[in-house]
């Protein structure tokens, strides 16, 4: 699994930093933003915005003294890439046992 693969998965791996996905799926925000959502410090939503941004799930814009966090949509490619792999196995395994269930039928 390439290193963005890796560290996409592990961003997603935890529940806050999904809910902030979530929260910036909707608009752009800053750390003070975010971080009014969520009960915890401004370091530790910063911690999480690091790892998402590690990930490649966000991109952080610099606006005078603030950071502008915002989702990445191609940053999830690489995750739904590799679950593409699991909706083809699936989808092959389904069919196989459609075909021998017609075929007991018959």
């Amino acid at each position: 699994m390439p290193d963005q693969t890796q560290n996409a998965f592990r961003a997603l791996a935890d529940p806050t930093r999904r809910d902030i996905m979530r929260l910036l799926s909707a608009n752009a925000l800053t750390i003070a933003e975010v971080s009014a959502h969520f009960d915890m410090t401004r370091a530790a939503v910063k911690k999480h915005l690091t790892v998402l941004n590690d990930g490649g799930l966000i991109t952080v814009e610099a606006r005078g003294r603030e950071r502008i966090n915002q989702i990445n949509p191609l940053g999830l490619a690489p995750v739904l890439s590799w679950l593409e792999f699991f909706d083809h196995f699936w989808d092959d395994r389904l069919a196989d046992l459609k075909t021998a269930i017609e075929k007991d039928i018959q």
